[in-house]
């Protein structure tokens, strides 16, 4: 691969993705799309490349998006997030949502699943405190693949042990061979969207939750403002943003303030927007999450 073939794989990936390759990262592209060359019949990364210059190949395009895009992800990944959502973003919001009894979450670059399957088991512990509450789940991503992955809950041996407990994967799957898939009131509890976090998101309404975490790092400095801008716009004045472990807002935007001795969790500054509308009225605008 040419140095100017590299340069365009970068912008052509950033542009589609926001994932930005610093000048030393060809070897990666080059081993993760040599298998988009032969399953494409291209022979060579030049002849691929060449196929993008011309456009109109949307497949190719997905494809080579999709090879360079991270998934990587697990059950219960980093503690931290999950311990906040039970101890406090839970409490707090069962508080605020008393009379509506309704929560709705959003796990953006939800990958193949793991972290809203993880939510909603935290949830479907809560049950007993939580009588009559409605809680919706969305996740998203930019790839097909992991989506459809997702939306099917089946994983194998290796994936179900990263992160979950042994109690956990015995009370909310069910064995299929060498497979487990997660049960059938767990994944109604999750409704999966394609989203591209660079086009505009505000059709999906407004939640109370957003997880975002282990996405920023991808993006240039620009990039992360622009996405974080319009992250706020989809919380309510008492929502919460996590990120992850190595993300921050500050330098970025003055939306978000963080809370206090909560690592990666975020609010907005301003306390002063509206209310967030009726859980019915909110879904109204948007669809019904769930099935």
């Amino acid at each position: 691969m040419t140095p100017a073939e590299f340069d365009f794989l970068r912008e052509f990936l950033k542009a589609r993705s926001g994932l930005v390759l610093s000048e030393d990262k060809q070897y990666l592209v080059e081993s993760r799309l040599l298998p988009v060359v032969r399953t494409g019949a291209l022979e060579t990364l030049s002849n691929l490349i060449g196929v993008l210059r011309r456009g109109g190949n949307r497949k190719l395009e997905t494809d080579v998006v999709e090879a360079m895009t991270t998934n990587e992800t697990f059950f219960f990944r980093d503690k931290t997030p999950f311990e906040h959502f039970k101890d406090t973003m839970l409490p707090s919001l069962m508080e605020a949502r008393a009379s509506s009894k309704a929560l709705r979450i959003w796990c953006a670059a939800a990958s193949s699943g793991q972290e809203p399957y993880s939510l909603a088991i935290c949830l479907r512990e809560a049950q007993a405190r939580m009588p009559g509450w409605r809680t919706r789940i969305l996740g998203t991503d930019l790839s097909a693949e992991v989506l459809d992955k997702a939306r099917k809950g089946i994983y194998s041996q290796f994936e179900v042990q990263r992160g979950l407990p042994i109690q956990m994967l015995l009370k909310y799957f069910e064995q299929k061979g060498d497979l487990w898939q997660i049960n059938a009131t767990l994944r109604a509890m999750v409704e999966w969207k394609a989203l591209n976090l660079l086009e505009s998101f505000s059709y999906l309404g407004e939640f109370d939750i957003i997880f975002c975490r282990n996405v920023l790092i991808y993006f240039d400095q620009p990039t992360k403002t622009e996405v974080l801008a319009r992250l706020a716009k989809s919380l309510p004045e008492d929502g919460f943003l996590v990120l992850g472990a190595a993300e921050t807002v500050v330098g970025l935007t003055d939306a978000f303030k963080p809370v206090p001795g909560k690592r990666g969790l975020f609010q907005k500054k301003t306390r002063d927007a509206a209310k967030p509308a009726a859980f019915g009225a909110r879904l109204s605008a948007t669809g019904t999450l769930g099935r």
